[in-house]
């Protein structure tokens, strides 16, 4: 299994065994680097807790590499940069950011400063502005020097599901709707998904948007493309049991929540209870500081009755028919 073929390896032992070349070399690294000794043209990096321990994916091709999801930070996004080229020792052409949070877009602008194109859908792009103001008004002065100061500006490749051509790859862009985000896109490349947050290994979910009978729809999607292997936006590759550990997770939000006979306003007594039961239940998932924001968001969002989807009541076929999506990357940027 993909999982348990994963092996940490540093970038020095890399370098010494001869599978990394040598250039970045006064780029620290404050993450870590994953490569699968079972798939070598597929790595991840994740981040210190620092900025959220967070997941960026590359995928080797023949001309190059392509970077799924960009970070948080811009000195986290030249430290992807730096591991993916020393460890497949060819340039990183291409970046992919899957929805609109800022551990997936804010360090778009290092890439383009290498002349390293990012795209993302129609639907992805237009929700960066919002979303970005929102988080620097809250992290700017945590983080600064070290955020971006002007708002992240991905290309969009259209609206539609499509094939991405870059770096030698053929990449399937399947455009969702909302899940932890209002959109997302999610990269079918061979028996491979690339996902985003919409899955979490052992990490609570972000649960922001108060939508998890959306999300469930969106895991329903995923599972139709009958993958072998989930590259989540938190935690280590796995297989199609990340997928079902998500649902199961979402399930329990929804029946804890619902157990309580949620009205408007939240009542902070009873989301503290759901909050308690999800810890004990899931003990050992790291950053249940996202549930302060993504319970009472749920709550509201039950006792309005106003879900944008309904859960799904079995798998649908997958989504979005592939659709010319106009002037896009259909080649080696």
């Amino acid at each position: 299994m993909f999982a348990r073929a994963l092996q940490l390896v540093t970038l020095a032992s890399l370098v010494t065994s001869g599978l990394a070349c040598v250039s970045h070399s006064s780029t620290p690294m404050t993450g870590r680097v994953e490569v699968p000794l079972s798939e070598r043209r597929i790595g991840q990096y994740i981040s210190s807790g620092w900025s959220f321990d967070t997941s960026s994916f590359w995928i080797e091709g023949p001309e190059g590499v392509v970077v799924i999801d960009v970070q948080f930070l811009p000195s986290v996004a030249a430290e992807v940069i730096a591991a993916a080229e020393r460890v497949t020792r060819k340039k990183v052409v291409a970046a992919i950011v899957l929805h609109a949070n800022p551990d997936k877009f804010n360090g778009t602008a290092t890439f383009q400063a290498r002349g390293i194109e990012v795209w993302t859908a129609e639907q992805v792009l237009a929700r960066i502005p919002e979303v970005f103001a929102k988080r620097t008004e809250a992290f700017v002065e945590r983080y600064a020097p070290d955020w971006p100061t002007t708002v992240p500006q991905p290309r969009s490749f259209g609206a539609a599901t499509t094939t991405l051509k870059l770096a030698g790859l053929e990449l399937k862009a399947h455009v969702l709707g909302p899940g932890c985000s209002p959109a997302h896109v999610v990269i079918q490349w061979e028996d491979h998904v690339f996902v985003g947050d919409l899955v979490a290994n052992k990490a609570h979910a972000w649960l922001e948007i108060g939508e998890p009978e959306a999300w469930l729809q969106r895991l329903a999607e995923i599972e139709a493309m009958q993958p072998k292997h989930v590259h989540p936006g938190r935690g280590r590759s796995g297989g199609p049991e990340l997928v079902a550990d998500q649902r199961e997770y979402l399930q329990t939000v929804l029946s804890l929540v619902a157990a309580e006979k949620p009205t408007l306003p939240p009542d902070p007594a009873a989301v503290l209870r759901v909050r308690a039961a999800l810890e004990r239940r899931y003990e050992g998932y790291r950053f249940p500081v996202f549930l302060e924001i993504g319970l009472p968001a749920v709550w509201r969002r039950m006792a309005s009755g106003s879900a944008t989807e309904a859960a799904p009541e079995g798998p649908p076929e997958v989504p979005g028919e592939e659709q010319s999506a106009g002037p896009g990357p259909t080649s080696q940027p």
